[in-house]
């Protein structure tokens, strides 16, 4: 019985570090930036940089609705409800369920799709987007769908080897007009570039949103213009602004498109500011330091945070030797003007795609009986920074520590000695061997895998790529020890909830006529990938045995909550079944997983995520599973949680990713207690 573990690699790219701040731990600050990056129109800066003297202002909800990506602005996942418990939790029974027709396995002429959606719950109603680029609104207590709309994007894989969507996002305006369209928005983006509004109410178009309710976000698309501006991401609505960033094209060019992020007034769709996260200079010969997952923000204090990805080429850097602050960084922005406030690099000069993937999560932790205004960056490096989220500075010290170099065997590379490591919350997987050979894979492999382990370079996490033998091993993945789903955070017992996923992957760099030779083709993320432009093609692959065995001992996957008054772990356990040929591995293997989870004050943690396309529920105390039922893919998007007409729902999404699983799907499965229970 073999596993298949697939890199499950989350997209957008590279960002590159900066030599001259390789040994400087402290945050960057907007007076620090690069003075050829360009200077953002809107409104004059606000209080944002002077707030680090306030109280930190509550960030707990309100309201119990999910009307975003992450559930809130703070990207805790956290409902406040508390008709589901621990205790009552295995009653939950599937009350409906919908089925979009947006779905295909890539076997015919539509490529595969691959469906993220959070489902959205604002205005008394559930808001999805799928994968062909439709917007459907639906009742939240029955699942009948309300209305519909077709944007008639063309069906083709642009910027991604798949169809793809992350969802859409809503707005409402403050003092709506009684009898007037559009003071209630939903906004869904597609992978050619344009962003729809629609009337939350009818799912007309908004006529007087840029063009009769279509953005081109393309438009802005004036360096390097090789693909496309994705929107695969909804943008992050914060007050009367949009705040959207864009995906493109992995591991292809040197040169691409320049990371931007845009502010869009969320009513005429006018372009407020627009950030960058390169200078003017690096914008002509690299690329990318874009974002192409969520944010997340503190309306209260005026700032977005932006998990900035990686400059191009993903795997070589020669290009980009000088000072790049911003890339594969959490950047703290001045939500009016899109003025830096602050900025951590979590990567410096990154040539592992070791992006940003996840917006980071805000949350007001108390350490050492001192109250924090925190944040919590996951990253795919299996670490949590913690640094507070009104100034940058650490909670726990975060430490500059040696790393290894490189072999001499690549050109015009110039290595950080140095890379930012954490030293509370500990690491959630160990980097500091090279992962053991799994003596069952080993064996079915007629020992393949030791030798494959044999003719890898490995001195610990940040070993360079290589030109030499089999490659570099990289442990972390590429794919993310944490993937885009992020931290959950419960408020109550400051408790964070975290699934890891633990997956080797080789790299090898080839010169170009060697490339030429080797390229024998490329996977869904994963194989041969020219990095054009760039003196190295290259090849990136799962550590497998013929079979399609991990190389590496389980667990493949685990769920991991933290305590966050002292960043000591309270639990930890696998989560998942890794499967194949129809079979299911034991449970204590665990499973890599996509997506992420939601908490509530009842005590429980849903997620899907893994690879058996099962929903869990565990108990957010002592992470026992208390409920489980299967899905028809594998549920790789955030459930949400809400409530309505008095009682408690909890939707997923079943709608697989190929990189996890060759299992796709168009489920929306919602779930409550019986009518019976409280």
């Amino acid at each position: 019985m073999a596993i298949l573990v697939s890199t499950s690699r989350a997209r957008r790219f590279g960002t590159a570090a900066a030599l001259t701040l390789f040994i400087t731990p402290a945050p960057l600050l907007a007076q620090d930036q690069p003075t050829t990056q360009n200077e953002p129109t809107g409104q004059e800066s606000s209080t944002a940089g002077n707030d680090s003297v306030q109280p930190p202002i509550p960030l707990v909800p309100e309201n119990p609705t999910w009307d975003s990506f992450h559930g809130q602005l703070n990207a805790q996942k956290y409902s406040p409800l508390k008709q589901i418990t621990a205790d009552n939790v295995g009653k939950l029974e599937k009350v409906w369920e919908f089925h979009t027709g947006d779905v295909s396995d890539g076997s015919g002429e539509i490529p595969a799709t691959v469906w993220s959606a959070t489902p959205v719950f604002a205005n008394d109603t559930m808001y999805v987007g799928t994968p062909f680029y439709r917007l459907i609104a639906l009742d939240p207590g029955t699942g009948k769908e309300k209305w519909s709309f077709d944007t008639h994007s063309k069906l083709e894989a642009l910027t991604q080897p798949v169809l793809k969507n992350r969802g859409v996002s809503y707005w409402q305006a403050d003092d709506p007009v009684a009898g007037e369209p559009c003071q209630k928005i939903v906004y869904m983006g597609t992978m050619d570039a344009k962003l729809y509004a629609l009337d939350a109410d009818s799912g007309e178009l908004c006529k007087g949103f840029a063009d009769n309710g279509v953005l081109n976000i393309n438009q802005w698309n004036d360096t390097n213009d090789k693909w496309p501006l994705s929107v695969l991401q909804p943008p992050t609505v914060v007050g009367d602004h949009l705040i959207l960033g864009w995906a493109g094209m992995d591991w292809a060019y040197e040169q691409a498109p320049p990371g931007t992020v845009f502010s869009i007034n969320a009513r005429t769709g006018e372009r407020e500011w627009a950030f960058q996260a390169l200078s003017d200079d690096m914008r002509q010969k690299s690329g990318t330091a874009n974002v192409w997952t969520h944010m997340s923000a503190d309306r209260e204090h005026g700032l977005v945070y932006l998990p900035v990805s990686s400059p191009s080429p993903n795997y070589w850097g020669g290009n980009r030797t000088e000072s790049v602050p911003l890339g594969t960084s959490t950047t703290a922005l001045d939500v009016n003007t899109g003025k830096v406030v602050w900025s951590r690099q979590w990567v410096h000069h990154d040539v592992w795609d070791y992006d940003i993937n996840a917006a980071p999560t805000l949350m007001d932790i108390t350490v050492d009986g001192k109250q924090i205004p925190a944040l919590v960056q996951s990253t795919k490096q299996g670490f949590l920074f913690v640094v507070n989220r009104l100034t940058g500075e650490d909670v726990w010290p975060i430490e500059e520590r040696p790393v290894p170099q490189g072999d001499g065997s690549v050109e015009g590379e110039v290595y950080s000695p140095t890379q930012p490591f954490p030293t509370k919350p500990a690491p959630l997987l160990d980097q500091a061997e090279k992962p053991e050979v799994w003596g069952l894979a080993d064996a079915v492999g007629f020992g393949q895998c030791s030798k494959l382990w044999d003719n890898l370079d490995y001195r610990g996490m940040y070993t360079p790529p290589t030109t030499k033998g089999e490659g570099a091993l990289t442990y972390p993945d590429s794919s993310g020890g944490v993937q885009w789903g992020g931290v959950a955070f419960d408020p109550e017992s400051q408790t964070a909830i975290v699934n890891t996923s633990h997956i080797v992957q080789y790299i090898k760099l080839y010169d170009r006529e060697a490339y030429e030779k080797a390229d024998s083709g490329s996977g869904n993320e994963s194989g041969f990938a020219p990095q054009e432009g760039a003196p190295y093609g290259m090849r990136l692959m799962v550590a497998r045995n013929w079979l399609g065995m991990p190389c590496w001992e389980p667990p493949f996957g685990e769920i991991v909550a933290i305590d966050m008054h002292t960043g000591d772990v309270k639990w930890r356990r696998p989560i998942g079944a890794s499967q194949q040929y129809g079979f299911f591995m034991p449970e204590s293997w665990g499973s890599p997983t996509i997506g992420g989870a939601a908490v509530t004050a009842g005590g429980v943690v849903f997620i899907g995520a893994s690879m058996d396309a099962k929903l869990r529920a565990y108990s957010l105390k002592t992470g026992e599973e208390l409920w489980s039922d299967q899905a028809e893919a594998p549920a790789v998007a955030n459930p949400s949680v809400y409530e309505y007409k008095g009682r408690e729902y909890v939707a997923f999404v079943a709608g697989g990713n190929t990189i996890l699983k060759d299992q796709v799907g168009d489920q929306i499965a919602v779930y409550a207690l019986p009518q019976n229970d409280d």
